[in-house]
């Protein structure tokens, strides 16, 4: 294939693919140029099929620093390393558009990959990504049922902006990605301050049908190119070994799915599974593919439970616990349980339980983050998720985060962030890590509400309680639109768990206030849903919201109106900035000694404020002296106990305070008649003097007299 280009202009602004003359070996590949932003998208797949029970698909979105013309910072390591937390997410926001767009029976391994190559600091790279994958796949070889494309929208005095750059992303009311077919909304990821339920519906239906644009771009490239799709040797069911285990299973789940505690249901659904084993070796005891049908008739019974939990929620809207489809779990809410703690937060949904706990530091303490898209900056406000093994009684590794746990610790940061006080309301640097230490379904919405606990217990001031849902949907077929058009039948649950998450068809996270969204994220396993089914869930989950929120308010109605007493306490006092070198003094001394003599930490900004965090009543009072004193701007008329430094024959310079120093003249010493200054005065003396005056230098003449 030669060169082939395209242009298009998108949300107001050109986009240019080209294809053919970059990354040749792949299946599939396109560079895709919006603005100056540009990234390089390779599809591809392996020649075998894995051993697997899943289909093995791949993402990566490789930030490189060149592409904005940066090094990185760090000064030993200049090479990308692992991803940033950012470019996971974008990673993740890309795969959760594309699955459920491929056969899951595949077992080929399925990779794609997202190589930022410039990048113009004005537009996202994220959203060309996503296109450039989805049309990476449509122009390969690899089975693959698109297109899908995304567009971000946002809201700047009261106008949808379409795409905005970073700047108006900043001045927007709310931050929404929205992917899809050209019929359906299958991703959204959205961010927003406190925004009604019915606006977030109607922006990310004017950004669907923003896409379009894209998806017509994707078909009529496909079909300039027409590439042959690969046939590859999916396993097709066998009707015969599909009766057998479903007449053996059928029963048997009927009872188990049904049980209302997790563990028994586990363990009734592991006996099953091995009952059911032993009865198809029965039954195919002399077959040559004994272990293939083995493993066959694991994908059956996975599948009975997906047509049982279908059938019995559309049919009579019975769920495996016995709840109504908008009812939520028992909840409980606790706060201070912990300590020497600084607040603390345990929320229970069912048997998701998440422990929230609070750490305030000083300003000093923000973290520096640094991307290729992000400029050297500081974040004050951290919110990390932990989910350890045994939240869901398994064994397992331990260690740093991973994929799942960033993407559902940064939901539950974006949920929580419109609420955190700004830093001259509340001077602190804020850390709450939610550790999950049970988990049947939304755990990341647990983390919300426990979070929001922990914030409160610890007297952060909070503009008001968040608290997060999980919604489900269960659709009468994977697809949702019949053959003549007509929608199939739906329903939609709150709080989701167990085999309702596994086997549903949607699952919709919402954050909010009792006032608003904050945060939502959305991926679906079907086609995906319409405004009608969006508006419908956000509705229930702000019912579901509410409810929680009156739960958690008997925990806590309001910020504590004191820190905890094992709190540092943070106080702010502002300076002139040009004395900001006096507290610093030459190389560090002056502010390093106050460090050492107080004990306490200090932070200064430009514009001059001084923030000073101590464990210590005395030491923030001696520390807040001593600045004031050094900073002090001397006036006519003030008097002070300073010392001589220095004798001249014209007079004496007396230091009356620290770094500051007036002269004396030598008729200024005494109302006698003195000849020099070292004949009543020795250096190192104290001596009251008064601020006499100030010449138009600055400089402090002063008077003994």
């Amino acid at each position: 294939m030669g060169i082939k280009t395209y242009k298009e202009e998108f949300a107001g602004k050109p986009l240019f693919v080209e294809l053919g003359r970059l990354a040749g070996q792949a299946n599939g590949s396109c560079r895709v140029q919006y603005g100056d932003t540009t990234v390089l998208v390779t599809a591809t797949m392996s020649a075998h099929a894995k051993d697997a029970d899943y289909f093995p698909l791949t993402v990566d979105y490789e930030e490189k620093y060149y592409a904005a013309g940066k090094i990185k910072g760090s000064k030993w390591i200049k090479r990308e390393t692992r991803p940033s937390d950012e470019a996971i997410l974008s990673a993740r926001l890309i795969d959760r558009a594309l699955r459920p767009r491929f056969d899951h029976n595949i077992r080929n391994e399925v990779q794609v990959v997202a190589t930022m190559l410039s990048f113009d600091g004005v537009n996202d790279p994220d959203i060309p990504a996503l296109f450039g994958a989805s049309l990476a796949l449509m122009i390969s070889d690899i089975p693959f049922d698109g297109p899908v494309s995304a567009c971000r929208v946002g809201r700047v005095n009261g106008k949808l902006v379409f795409n905005p750059t970073y700047q108006e992303r900043q001045q927007s009311d709310f931050d929404i990605v929205v992917a899809g077919t050209d019929k359906k909304i299958n991703m959204i990821e959205a961010g927003a301050n406190i925004i009604p339920e019915k606006e977030i519906v109607e922006a990310a239906a004017k950004a669907h049908k923003e896409l379009s644009t894209l998806i017509k771009l994707q078909i009529k490239i496909a079909g300039d190119l027409a590439t042959k799709k690969q046939e590859l040797a999916v396993s097709k069911r066998d009707g015969a070994l599909a009766k057998v285990v479903g007449d053996f299973v059928e029963p048997k789940l009927e009872k188990v799915l049904y049980t209302p505690h997790k563990q028994e249901y586990i363990e009734g659904l592991r006996r099953i599974q091995n009952e059911l084993t032993e009865y198809v070796t029965a039954q195919y005891t002399d077959h040559p593919e004994l272990n293939k049908k083995l493993k066959e008739a694991g994908l059956i019974f996975e599948e009975e439970i997906d047509r049982i939990v279908h059938k019995n929620i559309l049919e009579g809207e019975k769920r495996p616990d016995g709840r109504k489809i908008d009812e939520i779990r028992d909840i409980s809410a606790e706060v201070g349980i912990l300590p020497h703690s600084h607040g603390v937060g345990l929320f229970n949904r069912g048997t998701t339980q998440a422990l929230t706990i609070l750490t305030l530091a000083a300003p000093g303490m923000e973290q520096w983050v640094e991307t290729m898209e992000i400029e050297l900056t500081k974040k004050r406000f951290m919110h990390h998720y932990l989910f350890p093994p045994f939240s869901v009684g398994e064994t397992g590794r331990m260690g740093g985060a991973g994929r799942r746990e960033i993407g559902h610790g940064a939901l539950a940061e974006r949920a929580l962030e419109p609420l955190i006080p700004s830093k001259d309301e509340f001077p602190y640097t804020i850390r709450v890590v939610s550790e999950i230490l049970s988990s049947n379904g939304s755990s990341s919405m647990a983390s919300v509400c426990g979070s929001s606990l922990a914030l409160m217990d610890g007297g952060v001031p909070i503009k008001t309680a968040a608290a997060g849902i999980a919604m489900g949907l269960m659709f009468e077929s994977p697809s949702p639109e019949a053959s003549d058009g007509q929608v199939k039948k739906y329903k939609i649950l709150t709080d989701i768990q167990g085999p309702e998450d596994h086997h549903g068809d949607m699952d919709l996270k919402v954050a909010g206030t009792k006032d608003g969204v904050t945060a939502m994220q959305m991926d679906v396993k079907i086609d995906g849903i319409d405004e009608e089914i969006l508006e419908k869930a956000l509705a229930q989950a702000r019912k579901a919201r509410l409810e929680i929120l009156e739960h958690m308010s008997k925990a806590i109605a309001e910020p504590r109106k004191e820190l905890s007493q094992f709190a540092p306490r943070v106080k702010i006092i502002k300076i002139d900035p040009d004395k900001i070198r006096t507290v610093i003094g030459p190389q560090g001394k002056m502010i390093n000694e106050i460090i050492e003599k107080t004990g306490v930490e200090i932070d200064i900004e430009q514009d001059g404020s001084v923030f000073i965090t101590s464990d210590s009543p005395e030491g923030m009072e001696k520390a807040i002296k001593w600045i004031e004193t050094i900073t002090y701007e001397a006036k006519p008329g003030d008097e002070f106990d300073g010392k001589v430094t220095r004798l001249m024959d014209f007079g004496a310079f007396v230091e009356f305070m620290p770094g500051q120093e007036g002269m004396v003249h030598v008729s200024e010493i005494s109302s006698e008649h003195i000849r020099r200054p070292s004949d009543v005065l020795k250096i190192g003396q104290t001596v009251h003097v008064r601020v006499k005056q100030i010449d138009e230098l600055g400089r402090i003449n002063l008077t003994m007299r």
